[in-house]
C-alpha cells in the first residue's frame, strides 16, 4: 500500500499565517489608556467636589438667613410691644364691675414708661446688656381661662414677674441670648460675629423742623422717652469654613471691609419703632 504525504491548500495556509500575526496590546498603548482613564476620573472627582462646595455654601447661606429671621422675629416682638401699658376701661371700678360706657378710662401708670421701655449698653459688663426691652405685665379677659389671664411672655416664653415683662439682649461667646426678669440668659441663635444697636432719636419737634438721628446707648441715656426706633444689626457666620479667593471682604455691621476669615458671613439689619415713645425735645 502507497503512503501518500500531507498537502495543505491555500486557505489552510492563510489561517495559519493570520494565526500567528494576532498579538496584544504594546505597553504604550496600555499606559496612554490608563492615563486617559485616570484624567477622566480626575475631571469627575473636580466636578464632584466643586459641585459639593457649592451646595455646602448654599445651604450655610440659607441656614444663616433662617438664624437671621427667627433672631429677628423674637427680638421684633419685643420690641413692638415695648413700652406698653394697659388701658382700665373702667378706671373707677373694680375689675370685678361690668364696665359702662359712662366709665372712666385711662391708662395705667405703674409702668415707668421713662426708663424701663428701652435701654442697653454699648460694651455691656458682667449683669449687663446690650439691649433691655419692656412692657407692662397685667391680665385680661381670655378664651383660654374661665378667669382673667396674661397673655404676654418674654423672649423665652417666660413670664417671670406679674407687673413686668422683660427681655434683655447680649452677645456671648458668638452667641446672642437673652434673659428675662430673673437675668439668667439662654441662646436665641448662635455663630454669630457681631451684635450692635442704636437708637434713633428726634429733636426739634416743636420748632417745626424735627430731625432724627442715630445714636448709641450712651448718648441715648441722656433721655431714653426721645428714641422711638432701634435699629438691629447682626452679623451671621457659617458652621463650616468655606474657600474664598484671597483678599475678599464684606461689609460689617459699622460699614467697614472685613475679611471673610475662613468663613461665609452675612450682614442683616432691620429698624423696629416704638409705639409708646418718642417724646420731643
Amino acid at each position: 500500500m502507497k503512503r501518500t504525504r500531507p498537502t495543505f491548500t491555500a486557505r489552510s495556509e492563510h489561517f495559519v499565517v493570520g494565526a500567528r500575526r494576532q498579538r496584544g496590546a504594546t505597553l504604550i498603548e496600555l499606559l496612554v489608556g490608563i492615563t486617559i482613564g485616570l484624567m477622566t476620573i480626575a475631571v469627575a472627582i473636580g466636578a464632584l467636589f466643586v459641585s459639593r462646595g457649592v451646595s455646602g455654601t448654599v445651604s450655610d447661606a440659607s441656614q444663616i438667613q433662617q438664624q437671621a429671621a427667627y433672631a429677628f422675629r423674637v427680638i421684633g416682638q419685643q420690641l413692638r410691644q415695648a413700652g406698653s401699658i394697659r388701658l382700665d376701661l373702667a378706671s373707677n371700678k373694680d375689675d370685678s364691675q361690668p364696665i359702662d360706657p359712662a366709665d372712666v378710662v385711662a391708662f395705667e401708670t405703674t409702668f415707668n414708661t421713662t426708663t424701663q421701655t428701652v435701654s442697653g449698653f454699648d460694651s455691656p459688663g458682667a449683669g449687663q446688656f446690650k439691649l433691655s426691652v419692656g412692657y407692662q405685665n397685667y391680665t385680661e379677659p381670655s378664651f383660654i381661662s374661665a378667669l382673667p389671664a396674661s397673655l404676654f411672655r418674654d423672649c423665652l416664653g417666660a413670664q417671670p414677674s406679674a407687673t413686668i415683662i422683660r427681655s434683655q439682649f447680649v452677645l456671648t461667646a458668638n452667641e446672642l441670648r437673652c434673659a428675662g426678669n430673673d437675668n439668667v440668659s439662654q441662646a436665641v441663635i448662635r455663630n454669630v460675629n457681631a451684635f450692635t444697636v442704636s437708637y434713633l432719636i428726634q429733636t426739634d419737634a416743636l420748632t417745626g423742623m424735627p430731625q432724627i438721628r442715630s445714636v448709641n446707648a450712651a448718648t441715648a441715656a441722656a433721655d431714653w422717652s426721645r428714641v422711638f426706633g432701634v435699629e438691629v444689626c447682626l452679623d451671621l457666620m457659617s458652621e463650616e469654613r468655606v474657600d474664598l479667593p484671597a483678599g475678599s471682604t464684606y461689609v460689617n455691621c459699622d460699614g467697614n471691609p472685613t475679611a471673610f476669615g475662613g468663613r461665609l458671613h452675612m450682614v442683616f439689619r432691620n429698624v423696629y419703632q416704638l409705639r409708646s415713645q418718642g417724646l420731643a425735645g
